[in-house]
């Protein structure tokens, strides 16, 4: 079990960094590490980028002009306080984690496109911790305007030398009529890293929100439970993960969708696989309207001790809503392993071939671009699984 986080023993307060005109000016180690979290210092096949550093935003860049990105606090004030869309979707009164981040803001990401926009190439942001023992609050809001499309890889990431750290985000989805967002988050934790996310969605009518969540790297203790709510007929949620944990990881991960309209659809499909950590796996779909569709997937394979708890829910209080789960945790086929030997592999390279073909969650609808981000994330990472 997760020990109590204990707040007061990190430092919340005085870990301003100096603003970054040029990402390749960051050390060799730094942009290792944006690179492990999907982040590319090159800026190519970029939409815009925006890097936040401990308690700075250090680097936010637009180049295209169907979309806006600005520090959170810089969006406030432009805004009048964002008051249709701040803390409207997460309650700030929830845990001590979210009051963290009401009242010691340290920064986030405002990403809105507009109306109609199409935005093919994706806008990458890093939440970045550098130092020892230090707190990270952000509070991030997307808003995807009518009829506009909008993809984003998120990077979270702690430097390679830092001795604990502590990130609380907040991150509010709004996904309006006939809009699509893929969000893609890759995190690049470390075992000294105690991790908080609160996030929360709503999808109106003809929307699609497809969420990916990319897991390979060592986190001391994670918990992450996005709730998204499809209020429009025809909406649609698709949530994709996979999560590595090695020994010493916790990782307490899953997502709500709820079907409140007619002819909304969700898929959640998870692939775990622990090495010696704990995993919790968690899936809810909650259908209040018909006709609606949902479907949970939860597989998990353990290799080498550990432990997979899955717990899939499917909750409907009216006729004819159809939902649907299958979950599965076991281990790895033995007959598999001797069948690719028998085929000139060595037994490390049969074992690595049937995880990596695990791991590998079809992801519809994705350009190109971010599906080589995500498919180099899996490759880059694979040596260090086991």
């Amino acid at each position: 079990m997760p020990t109590p986080i204990d707040l007061k023993s990190f430092k919340f307060t005085g870990a301003e960094a100096a603003p970054i005109a040029d990402l390749h000016t960051l050390s060799a180690d730094d942009k290792h590490s944006l690179l492990m979290a999907g982040v590319d210092v090159d800026e190519r096949m970029r939409s815009g980028s925006f890097v936040h550093m401990n308690h700075s935003n250090v680097h936010c860049k637009t180049n295209h002009k169907g979309v806006e990105i600005l520090d959170i606090k810089a969006a406030l004030e432009k805004y009048d306080g964002l008051p249709d869309y701040m803390w409207k979707l997460v309650d700030p009164e929830k845990d001590d984690f979210t009051r963290g981040a009401r009242d010691n803001l340290h920064g986030g990401y405002f990403i809105r496109t507009e109306k109609g926009a199409k935005v093919t190439d994706p806008v990458q942001s890093c939440l970045f911790i550098k130092g020892n023992q230090v707190g990270q609050n952000v509070h991030n809001i997307i808003i995807v305007e009518e009829d506009s499309e909008l993809h984003i890889i998120t990077g979270c990431a702690v430097a390679h030398d830092a001795k604990g750290a502590a990130h609380m985000g907040i991150s509010e989805f709004y996904i309006k009529k006939g809009g699509k967002l893929s969000f893609t988050m890759i995190h690049n934790w470390g075992e000294d890293t105690t991790v908080r996310p609160r996030s929360a969605g709503v999808v109106e009518e003809g929307g699609v929100f497809i969420n990916n969540y990319i897991l390979l790297k060592p986190v001391k203790d994670l918990q992450m439970y996005p709730k998204i709510s499809l209020n429009g007929e025809g909406a649609v949620a698709r949530f994709n993960s996979v999560v590595v944990t090695p020994p010493g990881s916790y990782v307490d991960a899953g997502s709500e969708v709820i079907l409140n309209a007619p002819n909304t659809r969700t898929e959640i499909i998870a692939r775990t696989l622990t090495t010696g950590g704990v995993i919790i796996n968690r899936g809810r779909i909650s259908g209040t309207h018909v006709p609606a569709k949902g479907h949970l997937e939860c597989k998990g394979l353990i290799l080498g001790g550990g432990m997979i708890h899955a717990i899939p829910e499917l909750i409907a209080d009216v006729d004819g809503v159809e939902l649907s789960h299958e979950a599965a945790v076991g281990k790895i086929d033995q007959e598999e392993i001797e069948y690719l030997m028998a085929r000139g592999m060595d037994e490390d390279e049969a074992t690595s071939t049937i995880v990596r073909g695990f791991l590998n969650v079809d992801i519809q609808g994705l350009p190109p671009a971010l599906q080589e981000v995500i498919e180099k994330t899996l490759a880059d990472n694979e040596k260090d699984m086991f």
